[in-house]
């Protein structure tokens, strides 16, 4: 039996670069803190006195400035890591990611590979209100070129860390603030987690709920929920948001005929929004009710604890929406 490891979800993440930076000297990690601060959430703690200034590298507050850095390191061979210390941030940086990074293999006509990883929080943490609240995966998701990846537990988060770190195209590695401090066993031994592979995560016969993310966790909730009542719902972790492992949504919802997608972005033009059109292109005939999608609500982030909860999706507002879709 495989020797297994209780650890925090930071601490997987820490893992996996320190595995990858030991296996491949092109390896850096660069952002604001991430050396002498170990880290805004404490994800490179440790890693500055290990792999010293030149291969994990404090920036000053310049997000375009170190990101287009090293969108030119991995054009040049290197395999940078960015750390934003939240993904909210990288929009200052989102001329060096959209135009070059995405873009730059097939503008070069396959000269240059841009084997590089931007990594951080994505999503709400707690009363951080509206500029500090942005899910960024659909706004990214628009733009060919680019591999989105959403762990929502600590296996998947080092199991996919470095596989995007071995992937030779650009990669969105989305975390939540939230689930940092969440703990699971996993191996002691190295292991990878495929990219493009979703995850049936609980089983069932009578309706499918697909999300991801910290999402997971309050699906989890309503899958137990459910069962109470003697409902029997299969549950879904995309893990990769792009490119979207629509077979596994197809195979369950042509199981169990309906559909329920859940997502911490908004609802128009949202992750759910292409997911339910593809789940109709392919589950028209199996479909035994519209689908669903319980998503952020159209509205900046409050500020008040109380509308915050108001306006992310809640077990309370997942389970209606179930139960609509099951007409009980």
């Amino acid at each position: 039996m495989a020797e297994m490891q209780l650890i925090e979800f930071r601490e997987a993440l820490r893992q996996a670069l320190d595995e990858e930076m030991t296996r491949d000297d092109r390896v850096f990690i660069m952002g604001e803190e991430v050396g002498e601060y170990n880290g805004a959430y404490k994800i490179t703690k440790g890693m500055l006195d290990k792999w010293g200034p030149k291969r994990v590298i404090d920036t000053p507050i310049s997000e375009l400035g170190f990101a287009g850095l090293c969108v030119g390191a991995a054009m040049t061979g290197l395999r940078p890591v960015v750390e934003f210390m939240s993904f909210n941030f990288s929009f200052v940086a989102a001329d060096q990611i959209i135009s070059n990074a995405i873009k730059m293999h097939y503008m070069s006509g396959n000269r240059f590979s841009v084997p590089i990883v931007f990594r951080g929080p994505n999503g709400a943490a707690a009363q951080v209100s509206s500029q500090h609240s942005h899910c960024v995966e659909a706004i990214y998701g628009n733009f060919p070129g680019l591999i989105i990846m959403a762990p929502s537990n600590a296996y998947d988060a080092k199991g996919l860390l470095k596989s995007a770190i071995r992937n030779n195209n650009p990669v969105l590695f989305l975390e939540s603030e939230l689930t940092y401090g969440d703990k699971q066993e996993i191996p002691t031994k190295e292991y990878l987690v495929p990219i493009g592979k979703a995850k049936v995560i609980e089983s069932g016969k009578d309706i499918t709920i697909v999300t991801h993310g910290q999402m997971v966790s309050v699906c989890l909730k309503v899958v137990k929920e459910l069962a109470k009542k003697g409902i029997k719902a299969e549950l879904i972790d995309l893990r990769t948001i792009k490119p979207l492992d629509i077979a596994t949504i197809i195979a369950s919802v042509r199981k169990t005929h309906h559909a329920v997608l859940v997502e911490e972005g908004h609802l128009f033009a949202g992750i759910t929004a292409e997911t339910a059109y593809q789940i109709q292109e392919h589950c028209f005939d199996d479909l035994d009710a519209p689908i669903e999608r319980v998503c952020q609500r159209e509205t900046p982030m409050p500020y008040s604890k109380a509308l915050e909860k108001e306006t992310m999706p809640t077990v309370e507002r997942i389970l209606a929406a179930v139960y609509r879709n099951l007409n009980l």
